[in-house]
């Protein structure tokens, strides 16, 4: 038989890194769309997106680390606190499991029976899974997660910063759009094929909301503006 192909463990990682490159170009483009509306130098935008990319992938690798640190916390707190309640009331607590299973849809007997061999396999195990929620499988690691979205936030951002390096300056808002709007296509287009999710919805969701945050960034800069030419 083949295989079945499985994408749930991926998803800590895949989640910080889809967000991290998405975010790198839409932060690093906002920006630098921004002061392009605004100025008609190349300099001041080439900083702004540099400034961008580094505060970014900082603050985002950061953000992660303690976020998924707090979540790890209190997943440990809550198996430590069920391992005190299996040794002081192991029956009530087998009564809690096989009580899940009932409301699962196995009678009363099979219920109980499931409860009993799973707690005499791994008692701890049974109780994270099913009365918890925490699988080993899913549990976040926050390095692997910061480092993921640093990493995929410097690869997103770099992409709009290079925009910035080349395109012309007469034409910087549209040029910057344009391959932005790619770039986010081609994103979601891989993180639907890793994630095993439809590509389509995908490309449409990044790229809607990708066009309305950079809109609102050129608006606010055209409102604002300070050309001299």
């Amino acid at each position: 038989m083949k295989p079945e192909i499985h994408f749930i463990n991926r998803s800590s990682w895949l989640r910080a890194a889809v967000l991290g490159v998405n975010d790198g170009i839409l932060s690093t483009t906002s920006i630098a769309i921004g002061i392009a509306a605004a100025s008609d130098t190349r300099s001041p935008i080439i900083l702004a997106a540099l400034a961008g990319l580094v505060a970014g992938a900082l603050a985002m690798a950061a953000g992660e680390y303690v976020s998924v640190s707090s979540q790890v916390d209190t997943e440990s707190a809550d198996l430590k606190r069920e391992k005190k309640e299996l040794e002081t009331t192991p029956d009530i607590e087998l009564k809690e499991l096989a009580k899940h299973y009932q409301d699962r849809g196995l009678d009363s007997d099979l219920a109980m029976k499931v409860a009993l061999q799973l707690t005499e396999h791994n008692a701890l195990e049974a109780h994270a899974k099913d009365e918890l929620g925490i699988n080993e499988i899913k549990r976040p690691k926050p390095l692997q997660t910061a480092l993921a979205s640093v990493s995929s936030f410097t690869v997103g951002g770099l992409l709009p910063f290079s925009v910035s390096l080349i395109a012309p300056i007469n034409h910087m808002v549209i040029y910057l759009y344009s391959f932005s709007i790619v770039f986010l296509a081609l994103s979601g287009t891989i993180a639907a094929k890793v994630g095993g999710s439809n590509i389509a919805k995908g490309i449409i969701r990044i790229c809607l909301w990708g066009t309305i945050a950079m809109a609102v960034t050129a608006f606010v800069g055209y409102l604002f503006g300070v050309k001299t030419g």
